[in-house]
């Protein structure tokens, strides 16, 4: 920005304006809320700023100058036009598109790209923008208010949000180097995977949610070993494509993820993994509904 706009005495112009209408600071002040002092001093500083008299005052009277005449000339057309493209961009502001943001944890899935597709067809002035969120922090962006609704593994066990549709109930898959023993098998048992070492999932999730998706211990209580650690899908696959470690996705990740140097096992004795559309209870609103009829609806349509 420029020195001369960044220094533009807006408030004393306005100030000048009224009072050439006026021709009295008392009537001034009560137009402007503020007292005929104030008035004066707005006055004075203008003149000040411009270098000139802008102002006669005598006990009886107000007058403008020959400069202030000058000046109120080339101003006031120049005022009007501010005030038009002010006006005009709040009229743009209020007639514009609001977007429902909603966060998507590893891929934007077939149900929930028909989703969206469907519901801008219904509400072409909600346009639907979408942010992917980290692995290990499925839920901070919706309850900090970032996101409008989210599409994130569950358990959810927090009274700030609404599950709002459950869908792809599938089972946990471990993710090994095709080069491991295990990426031989059609199936191996939760109990086996103390046999090696996992990559954990990073982030402040809930304990809950991360000992189904990042265990420390399997189901009868051995503990896991842990080597790493993977904020994203793609960070843990490549983790687990360089070594012996093992990362534990659900099945709908690992049908987007696939990768000629990994292998995909599913674990038996492990709880299924669910998706849900989740969104924070003091937020829902008629367009979050209506996105969430979308999904329902995407969900049901083969």
């Amino acid at each position: 920005m420029g020195r001369g706009m960044a220094e533009l005495p807006i408030r004393e112009i306005e100030c000048f304006l009224v009072l050439a209408e006026e021709l009295h600071f008392g009537r001034t002040g009560e137009r402007l809320f503020v007292s005929q002092s104030r008035v004066s001093q707005l006055i004075s500083a203008l003149e000040h700023h411009v270098g000139t008299r802008l102002v006669s005052r005598t006990s009886r009277r107000v007058e403008l100058t020959d400069a202030g005449t000058h000046f109120l000339a080339a101003v006031s057309s120049a005022h009007q036009a501010l005030v038009d493209v002010v006006d005009d961009a709040r009229v743009r502001a209020r007639n514009a598109p609001t977007p429902i943001v909603v966060g998507f944890q590893g891929a934007i899935y077939d149900s929930i790209a028909k989703a969206i597709a469907a519901f801008e067809r219904q509400h072409p002035r909600v346009p639907v923008h979408i942010r992917e969120l980290p692995l290990g922090d499925p839920f901070s962006d919706v309850l900090a208010g970032r996101v409008d609704a989210a599409v994130v593994l569950l358990p959810v066990d927090d009274p700030d949000l609404v599950t709002g549709v459950i869908f792809s109930r599938q089972p946990q898959m471990l993710a090994i180097s095709i080069d491991h023993p295990f990426a031989r098998e059609g199936e191996i048992a939760a109990e086996q995977l103390a046999e090696i070492s996992l990559v954990p999932i990073i982030g402040p999730a809930p304990a809950a949610w991360m000992q189904v998706h990042s265990p420390r211990t399997t189901p009868g209580g051995s503990p896991l070993r842990m080597r790493g650690g993977a904020a994203t899908v793609q960070e843990g696959l490549s983790h687990v494509a360089s070594g012996h470690s093992g990362l534990i996705l659900c099945a709908a990740t690992t049908d987007y993820n696939k990768r000629v140097d990994v292998a995909f096992v599913p674990v038996r004795g492990l709880p299924e993994s669910s998706l849900g559309l989740v969104w924070r209870v003091d937020r829902e609103s008629p367009r979050i509904r209506h996105f969430a009829t979308a999904v329902e609806d995407a969900l049901d349509t083969p």
